[in-house]
């Protein structure tokens, strides 16, 4: 065991943690079926397998595309677990974008954060209108990194109207004391430079949301990221770090409403 292990171990503090990867995989697999041809699996982005999105066409003309980027203490999972959760943009009339990702000790972070630019490209290349990024744990790191200067050219920055990180890692440096680092491979600089805290704030409209039931680690991040940017950070009552992202299911929810504005 390492010095923060516990800190970031999010499992053994869930009831029932385990029976969420099934039960997320078993309903994105029914929602890509019921959805048919308007689910568009596999878009290659890049020269890897895992270098694919999913795109879920809105079923008229879309008022903007959603994009989900997934958590997994970048590691972890892959893009076909979520897809259940573009839902609530969908009811909104938004499509929704799912990227995939290489993974750690593969790749490293910062290849990662480079991966999601290209794959957001990508996708701006295939759309037109507004987009807006969101992303849990990990994938809410990677959005918050996606507002940082140079990572996306002027014309995709432009497009963004909306950043959701939710229960984002803000602060890379602590992850040097787990045991996960193993994978991760991070050193001081590297994190350093992938930790959104000591990025400016963004120009685009922003908000953090986290569960009151997470992790301590988790709860400090958002806010921590939410004073250093001068936003808001929302913390959801009774949401843990597995059922947080259910908001994104539901298009009434403050966090589906916020990544899917009316444009006027």
């Amino acid at each position: 065991m390492k010095p923060l292990d516990d800190a970031y171990a999010n499992a053994p503090y869930i009831p029932g943690a385990e029976d969420y990867p099934p039960r997320w995989t078993s309903e994105a697999a029914a929602f890509r079926a019921e959805l048919g041809e308007r689910a568009e699996t596999g878009v290659s982005y890049g020269d890897t397998a895992r270098q694919v999105f999913d795109f879920f066409n809105a079923p008229s003309e879309p008022a903007g595309t959603v994009v989900f980027v997934h958590g997994g203490y970048w590691k972890a999972f892959d893009h076909t677990v979520w897809s259940h959760f573009a839902t609530g943009a969908i009811g909104r009339g938004w499509s929704v974008a799912m990227p995939g990702y290489d993974l750690c000790p593969d790749v490293r972070v910062r290849d990662i954060t480079r991966q999601i630019a290209r794959a957001i490209m990508a996708i701006a290349a295939r759309t037109d209108g507004p987009i807006s990024l969101t992303g849990h744990s990990a994938g809410g790191h990677l959005v918050a990194r996606m507002t940082g200067p140079g990572v996306l050219p002027d014309a995709v920055r432009d497009r963004i109207v909306s950043v959701a990180p939710i229960s984002p890692v803000a602060r890379l440096v602590p992850l040097l004391e787990t045991t996960m680092n193993e994978t991760l491979q991070l050193d001081q600089d590297e994190a350093n430079a992938e930790s959104p805290v000591f990025m400016p704030a963004p120009a685009v409209p922003v908000e953090i949301h986290v569960g009151a039931e997470e992790r301590p680690v988790f709860v400090e991040d958002a806010e921590r990221l939410a004073h250093v940017w001068g936003v808001e950070a929302v913390i959801e009552p009774g949401r843990h770090h597995f059922d947080v992202i259910d908001a994104l299911k539901d298009p009434e929810s403050r966090l589906v409403r916020f990544l899917t504005p009316t444009q006027g």
